[in-house]
């Protein structure tokens, strides 16, 4: 199984964020990177994992907007919305996008952290994952969450699990210190590091950055 993780900011999208400075275009050739590692192994299925899946899954026919970003655009998850679909949390309809903005017309699946288990169990063949998440959103005076100096320790110890394969300290982090420093992506990972608990892993940090207050970190990790 291959990982691609990836933070979650709408930015990533040209139509919200216009015209990309310096720091984005990084971050956005980053996660590119990350997603392209993924679909390079072929998988059969594609799952995406992120906060706010409760009580089901995405498939084909759902889809999400940008309304609350003052963009009137409408996303599927998978193929054409249809008439009663389920609507799409914004970290799903983000690695929608970034497979579409990949080429990878294949099968995917929308999950959230309490379900990926039992998700990857079902799924046959070789799965690719998503995890969309973002670190700490107190990185700085101008951070959505203003600076907790706690933050970016929290932030450099999660690059670090990362960097390093190490399933245990990933899902070992403290859920509670990542809900107080607004750290979306914590379930996430905490749900892929116990997935994987014991499997070796061959890792890669790609950026660990905080440009705009919020930690964006992005690795891929692929089991052995």
């Amino acid at each position: 199984m291959t990982v691609a993780f990836c933070p979650q900011p709408p930015l990533l999208l040209p139509v919200v964020a216009g015209a990309p400075s310096p720091a984005l275009s990084v971050l956005r050739a980053a996660v590119a990177a990350a997603v392209q590692v993924v679909l390079e192994q072929r998988p059969e299925v594609v799952v995406v994992l992120g906060v706010g899946a409760t009580g089901g899954r995405f498939g084909p026919g759902d889809a999400g907007d940008l309304r609350g970003y003052g963009v009137e655009l409408e996303l599927p998850f998978a193929g054409h919305r249809r008439p009663g679909g389920r609507r799409v949390p914004e970290p799903h309809l983000l690695g929608a996008w970034l497979l579409d903005r990949a080429g990878h017309s294949g099968p995917r699946l929308g999950v959230g952290p309490d379900d990926l288990g039992t998700a990857l169990a079902d799924l046959p063949g070789p799965v690719g994952v998503l995890a969309m998440g973002d670190g700490s959103a107190r990185r700085s005076e101008k951070a959505p969450g203003h600076l907790d100096p706690a933050a970016e320790p929290f932030d450099a110890a999660v690059a670090d699990a990362l960097a390093a394969g190490d399933t245990a300290a990933l899902a070992g982090l403290d859920p509670v210190e990542g809900e107080r420093l607004l750290a979306a992506g914590v379930p996430v990972w905490r749900a892929v590091g116990a997935a994987l608990a014991g499997l070796p892993v061959e890792a890669d940090l790609l950026y660990a950055e905080a440009p705009f207050g919020v930690g964006y970190p992005v690795a891929t990790w692929r089991t052995r």
